[in-house]
């Protein structure tokens, strides 16, 4: 494997779209969600300031399940609709909340977390999970993250096999 982050320049605009091209780099030709996932949240979480928690949740039929992440232990298992991540697993849309304190059901897996904005991972109609970050201050994420993180989503999803295969 010939990669290599390299330090984001620009605003943070340009900045997104240069982590996307690295996330692309990273999982080309790699089929495995798992090994994916992982080198993702590592890429992100050393990317981004201000974040404390980067990873992903694998929808397994039944509830979402904790995988590959960047941060602290976390919950290991979240019902459908319930806290941010299954919220977002059930609208299959972003959820950008500025103050996890007043998101009804919030779960706090790290104490530390402020803010947090999870992205549905959905290919066709099928829910695979969802793409999670926290920070430790409040209001950290906006909607130029919303955007850059959902392109992130977009390059892990297109990385997997075709559904049947």
């Amino acid at each position: 494997m010939s990669f290599r982050a390299e330090t984001l320049t620009g605003d943070r605009a340009e900045q997104y779209r240069q982590l996307a091209d690295q996330a692309a780099a990273l999982v080309a030709g790699e089929a495995d969600r798992i090994a994916n996932a992982a080198n993702l949240a590592a890429l992100v979480y050393h990317a981004l300031p201000e974040v404390n928690w980067v990873g992903f949740y694998f929808f397994d039929g039944a509830e979402l399940v904790v995988g590959p992440f960047q941060g602290k232990p976390a919950c290991v298992r979240i019902a459908l609709g319930t806290g941010v991540c299954g919220t977002a697993a059930v609208t299959r849309r972003t959820q950008l909340v500025p103050d996890v304190h007043a998101f009804p059901g919030h779960i706090a897996c790290d104490a530390a977390s402020r803010s947090e904005i999870v992205v549905p991972l959905v290919r066709g109609h099928e829910l695979v999970g969802v793409f999670d970050l926290d920070s430790p201050r409040p209001a950290r994420f906006d909607d130029l993250d919303r955007r850059g993180l959902e392109r992130i989503s977009e390059v892990f999803l297109d990385s997997l096999p075709p559904p049947g295969s």
